[in-house]
């Protein structure tokens, strides 16, 4: 009776667990506070609940049951395949891995894209004046919020919140809005044939955050490509530029004979005549005070850029760069080198083997100067895919070793030169006062090149309006009246030392409206302008494409012959199909 009575009190004293497990819950909870005595009571209780469970286990030969073992096994694949699942919901709740399989990649956004949004400096919020919810500007917006906690995005009705409408000035339906602290800017406006566009979003998203607008000059005056719409101009190349937050002017070094002072990049693309000898001097000066050029020079012409381009260790070669593997794929023939091999440069970083093409294009050869820092941007594929054409005027292309030179051929290079640092001095007071030199006098730079006699070091890139100035130094005690004038001592100032940057393409017609939109031809020119106006705050990456449009246009008679066939003639041909196939097997 005694152990009978035992065991019943330790099956009593087993209970107790769970009522520790619920009092500890119960203090915690209420409390919300998990200090020593509700983690006490949870810690004792679960202990007392598994040595009962041990207990009775042991008492009544518990696992060695058919049915315990059948239902552990069991327990235990329901929890696996609940952990599985939790896992996986983790995992899908933290990390987006999606895979876009369209051949436009519509529901990804471009690099560019990804790149700004994830550097925001402030946050952004898109305001979206409609009533209907397109899915697929949903599916865009979402795509932008999810590379930055800084975008957001909400779809108002312009009747319901009218203080907001007449805050941004709405005026109809779908208009769409961009706000960044107190700037505001309309983006577009969608509707059923129109939706929300990544590249004017990119584009005002970009606009709006960068508050730097860079001036760029195109050359003008002697044949180069017109800035207007037309044949063979780069009117779409100036657009780009504009969405990116630069300001275009034309420039005539024939009448200002000066690069002018806010210039923060010079364009010349693809002239057809030779340069004056004091134009081509304007550009050197421009670029010994730390100016930066873009040359685009096509085959058969000479802009007499030699003495300028010998500076920089770049020759242009007379010959025509040829590629026979890939100008069929582009259907311009084998003058149209494809290229898909980058160099390592901030303007090409995130090319990956991307295609690009330059019809007729000249190649470069590229020599190694003390102070001039050259890297290769363009190269076409090894011969015998692609080699220099000396004979221009062949309507068949073979390669001659005498004459032709073997690819790999280099298209483009990007080249810095540090200017040295200059040193001004300013003389001490004289008993007379003079008024001391504004704080924001620049010291010149001389026209005459002198490039350092060592390759430049790695050395932070200098801002855009950084140039070389002289800090005037006050006098320590000014002079009495009645002393004699002292002699001026040169007294140094602080030392400062600019980058010129040089981009020289060996063709012009790759950035010419309607080849401008094909594959990296635009990347590779807008890319090229922003590394040259040194604003680093600017990303250079792959900028967002217009999807294509691939609906199909159907007459009337289209349209009718195309149901007829779907409805009636197709539906007929299987059913004689069927009877024929019985016939056969009756």
């Amino acid at each position: 009776m005694k152990i009978v009575a035992k065991k019943k009190l330790w099956k009593y004293l087993f209970w107790l667990g769970p009522f520790l497990i619920t009092v500890g819950l119960t203090v915690g909870l209420v409390s919300e506070q998990w200090e020593l005595i509700p983690l006490a009571f949870l810690i004792t209780g679960i202990v007392i609940s598994g040595l009962g469970i041990i207990w009775q286990s042991y008492e009544t030969n518990w696992w060695n049951r058919r049915s315990t073992q059948a239902g552990t096994n069991a327990l235990v694949a329901t929890l696996a395949v609940l952990a599985i699942l939790g896992l996986i919901n983790f995992l899908g709740t933290r990390y987006h891995l999606r895979a876009d399989l369209t051949e436009a990649q519509l529901f990804t956004l471009a690099p560019q894209s990804r790149e700004l949004v994830r550097v925001l400096p402030q946050p952004v919020k898109v305001w979206v004046f409609d009533i209907n919810q397109n899915p697929q500007d949903r599916e865009l917006l979402e795509n932008y919020q999810r590379q930055s906690s800084k975008f957001k995005y909400e779809y108002i009705d312009p009747q319901s919140r009218p203080g907001l409408a007449e805050k941004f000035g709405v005026k109809d339906y779908g208009e769409v809005y961009l706000e960044s602290g107190d700037k505001r800017q309309l983006v577009q406006t969608i509707n059923e044939n129109e939706r929300l566009s990544e590249i004017r979003l990119t584009s005002r998203l970009q606009q709006l955050t960068n508050s730097n607008t860079a001036k760029v000059y195109l050359l003008q005056g002697h044949g180069e490509r017109q800035l207007s719409a037309g044949k063979g101009a780069i009117s779409q190349a100036v657009q780009g530029l504009g969405d990116k937050n630069f300001t275009t002017s034309p420039l005539n070094l024939g009448e200002t004979s000066k690069v002018p002072q806010d210039a923060a990049v010079v364009i010349v693309a693809g002239p057809k005549r030779g340069l004056f000898e004091g134009e081509v001097k304007a550009l050197q000066e421009y670029l010994n005070r730390g100016g930066n050029l873009l040359l685009m020079i096509d085959p058969n012409t000479d802009p007499k850029f030699n003495s300028l381009l010998q500076e920089w260790g770049v020759r242009l070669d007379n010959r025509l760069a040829v590629d026979v593997s890939g100008g069929s794929v582009v259907g311009l023939g084998p003058a149209a080198p494809l290229v898909t091999e980058y160099g390592q440069h901030p303007i090409t970083k995130d090319f990956g083997n991307g295609n690009s093409f330059y019809p007729i294009a000249r190649p470069l050869e590229i020599t190694s100067v003390p102070g001039v820092q050259a890297t290769p941007l363009l190269r076409t594929k090894p011969y015998p895919n692609s080699w220099a054409e000396s004979d221009l005027q062949s309507e068949k292309l073979e390669f001659n070793a005498d004459k032709d030179l073997k690819g790999p051929l280099t298209l483009g290079v990007a080249l810095t030169r540090k200017q040295p640092a200059k040193s001004a001095s300013t003389p001490q007071a004289a008993p007379t006062p003079s008024p001391l030199p504004s704080p924001t006098s620049q010291t010149k730079t001389s026209p005459t090149p002198s490039p350092s006699p060592k390759t430049p070091q790695a050395l932070p890139l200098p801002s855009p309006s950084t140039q070389s100035k002289a800090s005037p130094t006050p006098p320590a005690s000014p002079a009495p009246s009645a002393s004699p004038a002292p002699t001026p001592s040169p007294t140094p100032s602080s030392q400062t030392a600019t980058e010129s940057r040089l981009v020289v393409l060996g063709n012009s017609d790759f950035a010419t409206d309607g080849l401008f939109q094909q594959q990296l031809n635009g990347d590779v020119f807008l890319n090229s302008v922003t590394w040259l106006s040194q604003q680093d705050e600017q990303p250079l990456s792959i900028r967002p494409k217009e999807p294509k449009n691939r609906r199909i246009t159907l007459t009337t008679t289209q349209g009718n012959l195309l149901i007829l066939s779907s409805l009636l003639v197709l539906p007929l041909i299987g059913f004689a199909i069927a009877v024929i196939i019985w016939w056969k097997r009756r």
